[in-house]
């Protein structure tokens, strides 16, 4: 009993055990939906290598002294933007973007390392005294901190990475404990933007709504004025940067309003992953034994479509377990941010479990038809060796931060 107490006051338990049973739920997919795959079977054996790899790279971290994370920082924010830069000059291109690099054999995406870097410098700043987050200057150095690497993201072009950052980038503000009306400040651009994409009439609509909600706030008219031509100006954004997508990129778009509307093409992948989760029933068709995920009818399913491959195989239970895995996980991670003093690893904290909540949720979300496919990856269960090892990077600094967690309480 001596033994086991000691190994909870240091070591969480209640993070590395979920982690490692969705490690190996994602193994058993991987396995099952490349095995009668002529030119992928390998995938199985390279994520196995990545996972042994990955909780190296957990157990490294868990170990390091808990000040080196502050420490690495601004360095690290700053190697991830020349990761960022040298990709768009020399990166693979794969699926339309150029969001890939090749050392040997081996290759890895700048924007996973880009996480990392972006969540320590925003909680750096952030968590200094004299940060006020409710003032215009500290709102756009935060946002700047943020939206530098999300440009550059959105230049190779990634979409669904890059709205991973910015829904991190609001969480973190919000954690750091913004008002309403900073809150208005940061999200109405975005709203803006999103409703000029319906038409110029929702544009015009959410204009006007701006302007209400500027009156009611009573600030003086210089930075009303200031505001709403922010807004403004992220309409017309908006038009540009669709345009600026890619074909395949738009048709996803297209397709989340309407999967019939291009059956074999853009919302095919929603269409068969609705029939391979469906079909699997209460308990599934058994493991290697689902017809729409053995005969390949879902392209590169072992990657974002990996949640239909259990709900096929392993049916409502096994994918009800996924998603309580990720819960509790979740409750364990917000659990330790809000009980940690030391604001710095707060915000730290929150930043990694905004990026799992925010993949977790677009990847679900469009596997079963309510989000547009945007190539988001499921964290520890979808196939990927730069992903996890990332991943697992920021669950050691999790686990870091509760070892130490009474020198910071």
């Amino acid at each position: 009993m001596r033994i086991d107490y000691k190994l909870s006051d240091k070591f969480d338990l209640g993070i590395f055990i979920p982690v490692s049973l969705l490690i190996a739920i994602g193994l058993t997919a991987i396995f099952s939906s490349t095995y009668n795959h002529p030119t992928m079977s390998g995938n199985f054996n390279r994520q196995l290598i990545f996972s042994i790899a990955s909780f190296i790279v957990f157990f490294i971290t868990y170990s390091l002294p808990t000040n080196t994370f502050k420490m690495i920082s601004i360095p690290t924010y700053l190697f991830s933007l020349l990761l960022l830069v040298v990709v768009l000059v020399v990166g693979r291109k794969t699926s339309g973007a150029r969001s890939w690099l090749d050392i040997g054999p081996f290759g890895f995406q700048p924007s996973e390392f880009g996480k990392i870097g972006t969540i320590l410098a925003m909680s750096l700043y952030l968590s200094r005294k004299n940060t006020d987050i409710d003032s215009f200057k500290d709102i756009l150095f935060s946002l700047s901190i943020g939206l530098l690497p999300v440009l550059l993201i959105l230049l190779e072009p990634d979409m669904g990475t890059s709205m991973v950052f910015i829904g991190m980038i609001l969480i973190l503000i919000f954690w750091k404990g913004i008002s309403l009306f900073g809150l208005f400040v940061v999200l109405s651009p975005g709203g803006v933007a999103i409703s000029a994409l319906f038409g110029v009439y929702y544009f015009v609509g959410s204009l006007v709504l701006i302007l209400v909600m500027l009156l009611l706030f009573r600030k003086d008219i210089f930075f009303s004025g200031s505001i709403f031509a922010l807004n403004l100006a992220s309409g017309f954004f908006a038009g540009s940067l669709y345009n600026a997508l890619s074909p395949h990129q738009q048709k996803r778009i297209q397709s989340f309003i309407d999967p019939n509307s291009d059956p074999l093409g853009a919302g095919y992948n929603t269409i068969q992953a609705k029939v391979a989760i469906g079909s699997g029933g209460l308990f599934g068709k058994g493991f290697m034994q689902g017809n729409q995920t053995q005969l390949q009818y879902i392209p590169e399913q072992w990657t974002d479509f990996i949640y239909c491959v259990i709900g096929e195989e392993f049916g409502f239970i096994g994918s009800i377990i996924v998603l309580i895995l990720f819960l509790f996980l979740f409750l364990r991670i917000l659990k330790i941010a809000a009980s940690t003093k030391d604001e710095f690893l707060s915000l730290t904290l929150i930043g990694i479990l905004s990026v799992y909540i925010i993949h977790y949720l677009i990847n679900i979300g469009m596997v079963v038809g309510i989000l547009p496919v945007i190539g988001i990856p499921l964290p520890f269960v979808s196939y990927g060796g730069s992903s996890l090892l990332v991943n697992m990077f920021m669950l050691g600094i999790i686990a870091n931060v509760y070892r130490n967690r009474k020198n910071y309480t």
